[in-house]
């Protein structure tokens, strides 16, 4: 195979490149390029960037290494940053970052300096995405930039989770993100499968999937390789053999324009056709490049080969003629990673641990013949493959070491996973890393908890807690968190951490379990002297364990917590447990000594600790409560103001999403429906975790509702139903009893009252929860429109719902409103219309700014006008409430508001009208009317807005007047005399229900 081999031009990709063209021209966006292996992607992008490098975009390419997978973190963004430094130096990258701190960079390129915390936590992996996704939008301010991060199939987590957050976070800088991968190497369980799919639903994201070429391409290929026309026959046996595919292309074609393999006896001997044509030595040290991966420096080849630079450049120039090998930087690439491949699988046992322990060697013996940061994942990797285990522990241990360092932490959890595969192999491990066994698995467990693997990590954590408690007396502890520790000599404090830990990952899981692990530590950690680990273990405990029904529990460990953090001037500590004693039970009646007293000290003790996390979690509590208080404006300003912070600290990713979610709700309350759901749409972009997610959900789903838009409101439902299938002890009242209330809420939507009352059941069972009333008192006002809507057959849950309201401690204006809802929903399902209640509901709503509860309660007042005869009542409250829903875009109200009108305008009749015959009320008239019409009492009261038992009783009362014995002889006698002669007869269709009621969606039939 000659130089030749290799086409001038690029080939039948002109529509592929127009793609990437316009999405760069209407960038910030993304493209994900998918092919099978050999079809050009490589090829694709560089001609792309060759083309809008030349003075129309900065173009910044890395690559994924076959042994990302492995436990290399951020290979390809390392790549990018040696090149940007080397561009403009590290002085022009301190200019694109914020304050010019690179000191996050340095996790990822050692020019930078050391990083600026040791700390290996979640909130420093988010500041460091931030600061990268900073840069990349600042340099495009001097102009656009492409970012490309190719073979992502072999992207490492780290990679893939920084790529995710770019792609999803991109604002309006000029940045184009293009990632390549093979689409053939995506098996069923695929890391990159989940992300591509979730990358699709952003905004500005296209697939871009690589074809095989048609014929004619493969024609035209074929003469750009050869330089000439092709001999007759050629371009068909090409195509037959290749089936499109232009790696295979080249590499069947020989010099002399004929098949240089005719019929290959599998595609490993056509890759391996073109390395088996060159020179013995070339092929030897192509044997011996394929072990260092698809790229490999000149100076590490030439170690593990033994040439010096004259030999090994000599050796290798008939390599780069035949474009097996490609010049790169300075070392060295296969063309395509197919052909590597082939070479290194073509290795014979012995030569494949020989020459993966010359790799070994030659690194030990010079780490500097890798880029900084790779060294001992190297290692790993070779001497793993070279199956010595003693010095695979070891390199892993220190790989492991780098990798928390970058902050990568599911390779670092990789990496100690293969230390303890490796364990029992080694005699002298302990001695050989400093570390015990169980101390490997403690920090197993804390890089699992970090990269969100909390499955893995309880694993790590339980049997690190078994060999804790073997260490003692075996007998003393079985391993369980409620067991009795006694007598037993244990390391204490190594113990409760360890539970501390699980009960911390148990919880992010939604497992039961936590609450006895984090008692049981509280119980092993000794009160005197006090220390700072108890402390801590005691906030995370009063933290969890409010979720339950145990308040007083709760505050009496956030209360010590805080005596010790006091004693000990711990102000971390200190806020910790002040934040949680206040969210314990939250009285939201005092507004003004709430903000004036207990969250003024926190935020004082908050700013003096200058901890981000805690200062965050202040602004969770506080939005969180103002929001509760009914200061829904007070409330979006303080959450917004929390998340600029948290995008100041790099969290905006974490802390930022929950934050999302007390800025959405009082945007929702305040009818600014459009904000909300663009804040809720970018919070699920992050794919946060279950409990975030489902109020989110809830949430777009009661404007989905209010919209009229029951389908995505039923979506909405699904996913959020999630937290309903725990099978645990508690539920935190916000998720479930918000997922219950819109479950009921569109049932009565759909028409079916009767699926209201199981979701209500759950509400009235599950009493003394925190935050109990702010949200039971929904679900009950759900589940009394629905008694309303079934009548008599529902009244026992009816006044189950009341005995429920009466044992709940109404605190604030927000939950006053809620309870004149339900009292005056109470009463219309007992077939008493309350137009006062409803006024004083309508009067609430306003005080606090929530036009659409104030909306919805001025409907049901109208409808109690209406059931009064008061026409001039009901239609001035229906022209407020119309005015607020056309506003809001309320559809399902507006809709019932204009069918109310019409029967405001509608002919009336009253008690002085000569025309109102028979002693007849002007109520009793218009229902004679419908039982003239052949509708039933249910008809009767859907069409009339009263209860089921109000419209018997009128039809009993017109018989009586009447002097008939049924309801046939009373339409008879209508009929007879012509009293509504001008009416149409008939019964009326599409009737619908009410929506009105509460300060969310209602019913709708």
């Amino acid at each position: 195979m000659s130089a030749r081999a290799m086409s001038p031009v690029l080939v039948g990709r002109a529509a592929e490149l127009g793609l990437l063209e316009d999405a760069l021209a209407s960038a910030p966006g993304a493209v994900l390029v998918g092919g099978e292996a050999g079809l050009g992607k490589t090829r694709l992008i560089r001609e792309f960037a060759a083309s809008v490098g030349r003075g129309r975009a900065r173009v910044l390419i890395g690559g994924c290494l076959e042994l990302g997978s492995d436990g290399l973190p951020f290979a390809p963004f390392t790549t990018v940053l040696r090149g940007l430094v080397r561009d403009v130096g590290i002085d022009g990258v301190a200019a694109l970052v914020p304050r010019g701190d690179t000191g996050s960079l340095a996790r990822l390129l050692p020019e930078f300096g050391e990083p600026e915390s040791d700390a290996a936590t979640g909130e420093e992996r988010a500041r460091l995405f931030e600061v990268v996704l900073t840069l990349f939008e600042r340099l495009a301010e001097r102009e656009p930039v492409v970012l490309v991060i190719e073979d992502a199939h072999w992207a490492d987590r780290s990679t893939r989770d920084l790529l995710a957050f770019l792609v999803r976070n991109l604002s309006v800088a000029p940045v184009l993100i293009v990632v390549t991968y093979r689409s053939d190497e995506l098996h069923r369980t695929h890391p990159l499968r989940p992300l591509l799919g979730g990358l699709e639903r952003v905004d500005r994201v296209s697939r871009l999937e690589i074809g095989r070429l048609a014929r004619s391409d493969v024609a035209a290929l074929v003469t750009e390789v050869l330089g000439h026309a092709p001999p007759a026959g050629l371009v068909e046996r090409i195509d037959a053999r290749s089936e499109g595919n232009p790696l295979f292309i080249e590499a069947l074609l020989d010099d002399d324009g004929t098949l240089a393999c005719e019929l290959p006896e599998s595609l490993r001997d056509l890759l391996l056709a073109g390395v088996q044509r060159l020179p013995e030595e070339t092929q030897d040290v192509l044997r011996d490049a394929s072990g260092g991966g698809t790229r490999i420096e000149h100076a590490l080849l030439a170690a593990v080969s033994g040439l010096d630079d004259s030999a090994l450049t000599r050796v290798l120039r008939p390599a780069v003629a035949a474009n097996v090998l490609v010049v790169d930087g300075d070392g060295y690439a296969f063309r395509h990673a197919l052909i590597r491949e082939a070479v290194h699988d073509d290795l014979l046992p012995g030569e494949y641990t020989r020459l993966h322990t010359r790799y070994a060697e030659a690194l030990e013996n010079d780490p500097g013949l890798v880029p900084s940061g790779r060294l001992w994942v190297e290692l790993s990797h070779h001497w793993k493959a070279a199956n010595d285990a003693t010095w695979a522990l070891v390199a892993s241990w220190r790989a492991a070491a780098d990798a928390r360092k970058a902050l990568a932490y599911a390779e670092c959890l990789t990496m100690l996973s293969r230390v303890l595969h490796l364990w029992d192999r080694v005699p002298d491990a302990a001695e050989r890393i400093g570390a015990d066994h169980t101390k490997v698995m403690e920090d197993a467990a804390v890089a699992a908890d970090l990269a969100g693997e909390y499955d893995r990590g309880i694993k790590f954590v339980t049997a690190a807690l078994k060999e804790v408690e073997a260490a003692g007396d075996p007998g003393a502890c079985t391993g369980e968190a409620e067991a009795d520790i006694g007598e037993t000599v244990i390391d204490i404090e190594r113990w409760a951490s360890l539970l501390e830990l699980r009960g911390h990952m148990r919880y992010e899981m939604a497992r039961p379990g936590f609450v006895d692990d984090l008692r049981a530590a509280v119980k092993a950690l000794p009160a005197d002297p006090p220390t700072v680990l108890r402390a801590r273990v005691l906030a995370t405990f009063a933290t969890y364990v409010r979720f339950s029904t145990d308040i007083p529990e709760a505050q009496a460990a956030a209360a010590e917590s805080l005596a010790i953090a006091r004693k000990l001037a711990d102000p971390v500590a200190e806020a910790q447990a002040l934040i949680t004693l206040f969210c314990a039970d939250i009285d939201y009646s005092d507004y003004g000594a709430a903000t004036e007293g207990t969250l003024n000290e926190i935020e004082r003790i908050v700013t003096a600790a200058g901890n981000h996390r805690v200062q965050l979690r202040y602004y969770v509590i506080k939005s969180h409560f103002l929001e509760g208080a009914g200061k829904h404006e007070e409330a979006a300003a303080v959450a917004a103001k929390g998340k600029e912070l948290a995008r100041e600290y790099g969290v905006a990713r974490t802390q930022g999403t929950f934050l999302c979610i007390n800025q959405a709700e009082p945007l929702v309350s305040l009818g600014r429906w459009d904000e909300a759901i663009a804040v809720m749409n970018h919070a699920m972009e992050e794919e946060p975790a279950v409990t975030i997610r489902t109020s989110l959900l809830v949430l777009s789903g009661a404007v989905a509702l209010a919209r009229g838009d029951l389908d995505t409101a039923r979506e909405r439902l699904e996913g959020s139903r999630e937290v309903m299938r725990l099978k645990m002890k508690w539920r935190k009242t916000q998720d479930y009893f918000s997922s219950l209330w819109l479950e009921a809420r569109l049932a009565l939507a759909e028409g079916r009252p009767q699926d209201v009352l199981p979701a209500v059941e759950h509400v009235i069972e599950e009493a003394g929860l925190p935050d109990d009333a702010r949200y039971a008192l929904p679900v009950l006002v759900a589940g009394a429109a629905a008694c309303a809507e079934i009548g008599a057959p529902a009244a026992p849950v009816l006044r189950r719902i009341e005995e429920r309201a009466a044992g709940l401690t109404i605190s604030g204006p927000l939950q006053r409103a809620h309870r004149l809802v339900l009292d005056a929903e109470t009463s219309r399902a007992r077939g008493v219309p309350d137009q006062a209640g409803w006024d004083r509901a309508a009067a609430a709503w306003e005080a606090i700014g929530n036009p659409y509860g104030r909306a919805q309660a001025l409907v049901r007042a109208a409808e109690a006008a209406l059931a009064d005869g008061d026409h001039d009542a009901a239609s001035e409250r229906l022209r407020i409430a119309g005015d607020a829903a056309a506003g809001l875009g309320a559809a399902a109200l507006a809709e019932q508001v204009a069918e109310l009108l019409r029967r405001t305008r509608a002919p009336r009749r009253t008690a002085a009208d000569p025309s109102a015959p028979l002693g007849l009320t002007p109520r009793e008239y218009e229902v004679l009317r419908l039982v003239a019409e052949g509708r039933s009492n249910r008809d009767i009261a859907e069409a009339l807005f009263i209860s089921v038992k109000t419209a018997s009783v009128h039809v009993s009362n017109i018989l009586g007047k009447l002097e008939v014995a049924n309801r046939g002889e009373a339409a008879a006698t209508a009929h007879r005399l012509a009293l509504f002669a001008g009416s149409a007869g008939g019964p009326a269709a599409g009737g619908r229900g009410s929506v009105a009621g509460t300060p969310l969606p209602g019913p709708r039939h």
